[in-house]
């Protein structure tokens, strides 16, 4: 879907079958809207880019899908049933801002921590749970930190520490809220290369994202928000000047340059093909 009136059209489509649905949400913080008739379907197996600026609700949208505010108004389905019933479905990886990296646990701790859907609560961690977890870790680079107390690692290998964490659950769908920011190029490197590896096995990831710059050079699918859903789909289709002006309004400098660059490439248009980097 292109823009809001057909994803209002939508209301009904991929209800049971879509990795998340969402109809009619709104989310207000003291009485004022932040989310406001958002109506959204995600296909399965695509990497989803949510971009808009800032204080558009991006973080929240994901906050929302998971629970973690409450909406006013709206229905969210993940495969067609709630988030508590398919929780065991869905992998997170919050902002580094919002976790309290002084808490005193170990990498492996943290990924650990992922497999408490298969462990149960309560539970003690048993040595083989702890080799998994390790295995995660050495999957994101970083098996050689693994009894390294997360507060002494940096901005980049505490990101890659959760991303471990999302692995480990071996969700379905995972959402990631900016993952890429503050983080060096070398772990910016590895969580493409993890993103397309995710997409590879099947599976679909939203992810937070401000550069847009990259869009087209990570994601294949893209939500523009501020506030209402204004265009959703393919990049090629949706990551169009006239679709970033409405979600943007008159902050189009960058993204005037960055389109122009992706139309001056051989084989790429304005629309977003594949292609350009930062």
């Amino acid at each position: 879907m292109s823009n809001l009136s057909e994803s209002e059209n939508m209301a009904d489509a991929g209800q049971d079958t879509a990795p998340i649905w969402i109809n009619d949400l709104t989310v207000a913080y003291h009485r004022k809207p932040v989310l406001w008739d958002v109506n959204l379907v995600l296909p399965e197996g695509k990497l989803v880019a949510v971009i808009g600026p800032n204080g558009a609700g991006k973080s929240t949208l994901i906050k929302a899908i998971l629970g973690l505010v409450p909406k006013a108004t709206g229905d969210i389905r993940i495969y067609g049933r709630s988030y508590e019933a398919q929780r065991r479905l869905v992998g997170y990886v919050p902002q580094r801002e919002s976790v309290d990296w002084d808490f005193p646990v170990s990498a492996t701790d943290v990924v650990a921590m992922g497999l408490y859907g298969k462990i149960g609560w309560l539970k003690p961690v048993s040595r083989r749970h702890r080799e998994q977890a390790v295995e995660e870790l050495r999957k994101v680079g970083m098996e050689a930190y693994a009894d390294r107390q997360i507060s002494q690692l940096s901005g980049g290998q505490q990101q890659r520490v959760f991303l471990a964490r999302a692995l480990a659950q071996d969700a379905q769908v995972y959402f990631m809220d900016e993952p890429f920011a503050g983080v060096d190029v070398a772990t910016e490197k590895a969580i493409v290369a993890l993103l397309k590896e995710l997409q590879t096995a099947g599976k679909t990831c939203v992810v937070v994202h401000h550069d847009l710059q990259t869009v087209t050079t990570y994601f294949d699918h893209v939500v523009l928000l501020n506030m209402r859903v204004v265009a959703a789909g393919p990049v090629e289709e949706v990551f169009t000047e006239e679709n970033l002006k409405k979600t943007y309004g008159g902050k189009l400098t960058l993204l005037s340059q960055a389109l122009h660059k992706y139309a001056q490439q051989p084989g790429i248009g304005t629309g977003g093909a594949k292609g350009g980097h930062r």
